[in-house]
This record gives structure tokens, C-alpha cells and sequence, in this order.
């Protein structure tokens, strides 16, 4: 019998409270948020009761905004929480991954797709862009607790999956466009001026430009207020709105550039409460006191976005991860996707973790963890739906929906049971001096 709206409500409802309450029960038993809302969703899904069914083929294009939406809020939450400002020494070992890493992953999904799964090559190349982003908004466990945490393995998962949902969108735009037309050189030389290169730059300096011109602005706003207080909610999702609109006009890839504009505005936030508020008579700003705390009525948007948006994260997985389990089907865990996400968690990761660091001077211990923690989730359902309403095939679409389903279903319970394990075992909080953030 399919659920009214008062069962929705109930159950949505429920659920909230069980996470608020954090049962000991759960806790115990090692079980992540997602994994509840998974099990819930199952259950009442087309594999167990039949309660309600979500049909993402006819459904492609809400489904795309939803998932839209819940990236760029958990990636504007990520960037906000990222300790220290964009230097080469911190920020090698996330760059690398999220571009250099990207890339192997792509390459090794492809190269399966290719020859095992007899996909053609245009297609094996989409479904590698499809299933290589790690996630920013299942991967909470594993990612930076809050502003000032300091911890490596964190930062370096929280920061690769921030960039990484920007990463892999030329990697889509390449398998889309070889199903479309023959490869060529004129293809080739094309994607790379312009969905690599311009995609790329254009949307880094986007962010980053106006994350700080946002800092100045509402600096300056305080200042003349006095003590009125600011929106900060508004600000930050305003931010987020800008910044990904003007992307989409110039064609740059906007998820990179409000994960660089979380950077940016929260960096210059810090800088400038280090200088001190600006004094009303002269304009003037008393010498730099780098110890001094932020002041109380200082440049706080990105701390009090943060106050909003970590909710609303939050909602967003468990609705998502619910219409995940209502679009499953018994016919979905088929040899070919079950092998697949074992290729990609076994094989894939691992080695291009392993890669892309290589020289890098990472500890070993902190490459062996990042390499196992590769949460698959919401930036694969986006992926996906933006191929499907790009065009993608109904039967390549229907191959594509199953694999990308039962990649995101097995992450989510096998990383989700062994993430604490292995945090408690391999990753205390106070890990060895190597392996912390300077």
C-alpha cells in the first residue's frame, strides 16, 4: 500500500528525532546515519514492501536538482570548515588527488567498462566520470569536524571530495560528446581548451574572487551598521546562488567554484579579524595582532551559515538516501554492477591514491586510510541525472542507474560499518605529530 502524506510526514519525522536523540543503540552498533535511512528505505521500497517506488528514469530532472542542491550546500559547508588558507605545503596531497588521483580513477573505471563490460568507449569514459567523485555529503564521518580541526586524514578527504565534484565534470562532458560524434583531434583539443582548461581556471577564480569581495563587502556593511545584525544565512546561500549562476553563464564548473568561494571567504574572513575592525574616524586599521581573537562583531558569515546549512545537509541525505532505496529493484545487484563497485573500491582507489601520491611525501598509513575512504554518493545520482537529461540512451541510461545505485548502496554500508572501527584502530584523535596539519 503506497504512503499518503501524513506517513511521510510521520516517518520523515520520526526518523529526525532518532538521529537527534543519537540512540546508543545505533552507536553501538556502528551504524552511520545513511545506513538507517538506507535500511528505511529498502524496506518500504520496490525490494521489500512495495510502499513506494521512485522512478529515476521519468523523475531525471528533479532528481538532478535535488542532488544539485545537496552538493552545493555540503560543499559550500566544507569549504567553510577547511583550517588552514591555500599553501602548496598543506594543500599538495588534496590537489593531487583530486586532479591526478581523478584522472587514474576515470582511466581505471574506463578501462573495466571497456573491456569487461564491452561498454563503448565514449560510455565507459561517462560512467568513470560517473562513479570517480568522492562524496561531500555521505562522507560526514570521515571529514573535518568543524573550523579549527587540524586532523590530516580529515582535511585530506574533505578537501579532495570538495574539489574532486568539479574535477570529474570534463570527464562527463568527454564521454557525452564521444557518444555523440567520432573522436577526433578537433574533439580532443577542443574538451581540453575548454572544458578543461577554461572550465577549470574560470571557475577557481570566480570563487575565490567573490568569497573575498563578499568578506570586504560585509566587513565594510558591519561597520557602517554599527551593531545591526546581519543576515548571515542569507549571505552565505546568496554567495552560493551568485557564485554557481555565474558559472553556468560562462560555462565554468560551479561546484569547483563554491567550494572556492567557501575557501576564500572564510580565509579573508580570518585575515581580516586579524587586522582588527576598521575605526569609523579614519578608515584606518590598527597594526596586524595575529593572536588576538576574532572579535564579537567581527566578518562572521561563514560561521553563521554554518548554523543553517549543517541541517539542512543533513535533511537533504536523509530524503536523498531514502528515494535511493525506493529506486532499487532485486534485478538491480546484477554480476556486472556488483563487480563493478568491488573493481572500484578493491582496485581502483587504492591505486590511484597510491599513484597520485606517489612522491608526495604523505605518510603511508594516511594514503592506506584515504585510498580505503572513498565514499561514492550524491555527486554520482547528480553525474548521472545530468547524463540522463543530456540525452543519455534509455537502455545505456538503465545499465548506468543500476551500477551507479549498487556502487552508492554497498559504500555506503561498507564504509559506513568501518569507518569507526577503523578511525578508533588506525586513526585516533591524537595520531602521531606526521600526521597533522601544521
Amino acid at each position: 500500500m503506497p504512503l499518503n502524506t501524513a506517513a511521510w510526514f510521520v516517518l520523515i519525522g520520526t526518523l529526525l528525532i532518532m538521529m537527534g536523540l543519537r540512540s546508543p543503540i545505533l552507536q553501538r552498533l556502528h551504524l552511520t546515519p545513511s545506513i538507517v535511512y538506507l535500511a528505511v528505505g529498502v524496506a518500504l521500497g520496490p525490494t521489500v514492501f512495495g510502499a513506494f517506488h521512485f522512478n529515476p528514469l521519468e523523475q531525471a530532472h528533479l532528481l538532478e536538482i535535488l542532488a544539485e542542491v545537496a552538493v552545493l550546500v555540503s560543499l559550500f559547508i566544507a569549504g567553510m570548515k577547511m583550517p588552514v588558507p591555500v599553501r602548496w605545503r598543506e594543500w599538495r596531497a588534496p590537489v593531487r588527488l583530486a586532479f591526478v588521483s581523478m584522472t587514474i580513477s576515470v582511466a581505471l573505471t574506463a578501462a573495466f567498462g571497456y573491456f569487461v563490460l564491452s561498454l563503448p568507449l565514449g560510455a565507459a569514459i561517462l560512467l568513470g566520470g560517473i562513479l570517480a567523485p568522492t562524496d561531500p555529503v555521505l562522507a560526514t564521518d570521515v571529514q573535518v569536524r568543524h573550523m579549527g580541526d587540524k586532523d590530516a586524514l580529515r582535511f585530506t578527504l574533505t578537501s579532495e571530495a570538495g574539489m574532486n565534484d568539479g574535477s570529474a565534470f570534463p570527464f562527463i562532458m568527454l564521454g557525452l560528446a564521444m557518444l555523440s560524434a567520432p573522436v577526433s583531434y578537433e574533439l580532443i583539443g577542443s574538451w581540453v581548451m575548454k572544458d578543461v582548461l577554461w572550465s577549470t581556471v574560470s571557475a577557481l577564480l570566480i570563487g575565490f574572487v567573490m568569497g573575498r569581495l563578499l568578506a570586504h563587502i560585509v566587513r565594510k556593511q558591519r561597520l557602517l551598521g554599527g551593531e545591526s545584525p546581519l543576515l548571515d544565512d542569507f549571505l552565505g546561500l546568496g554567495l552560493i546562488g551568485l557564485v554557481y549562476g555565474a558559472c553556468l553563464l560562462v560555462e565554468a564548473w560551479g561546484f569547483l567554484a563554491v567550494f572556492a568561494a567557501a575557501i576564500s571567504l572564510r580565509q579573508a574572513e580570518l585575515k581580516l579579524a586579524a587586522i582588527g575592525p576598521l575605526t569609523r574616524d579614519t578608515g584606518s586599521a590598527p597594526e596586524v595582532q595575529p593572536d588576538r581573537a576574532m572579535p564579537q562583531h567581527g566578518t562572521h558569515v561563514s560561521e553563521g551559515s554554518l548554523l543553517f546549512k549543517e541541517p539542512l545537509e543533513r535533511l537533504s541525505e536523509l530524503v536523498l538516501v531514502l528515494l535511493l532505496g525506493g529506486m532499487l529493484f532485486l534485478d538491480s545487484w546484477s554480476v556486472r554492477a556488483v563487480g563493478m563497485a568491488l573493481f572500484l573500491f578493491m582496485v581502483v582507489r587504492p591505486a590511484s591514491v597510491l599513484l597520485g601520491l606517489l612522491g608526495s611525501g604523505t605518510p603511508l598509513r594516511l594514503q592506506l586510510l584515504v585510498g580505503w575512504f572513498g565514499v561514492r554518493g550524491i555527486g554520482s545520482i547528480y553525474y548521472l541525472m545530468f547524463a540522463i537529461v543530456f540525452g543519455l540512451p534509455e537502455d545505456m541510461a538503465v545499465e548506468f542507474i543500476h551500477i551507479t545505485l549498487v556502487v552508492i548502496v554497498l559504500s555506503i554500508i561498507i564504509h559506513g560499518l568501518s569507518v569507526k572501527p577503523v578511525m578508533l584502530k588506525w586513526w585516533p584523535d591524537t595520531p602521531p605529530r606526521g600526521d597533522q596539519l601544521k
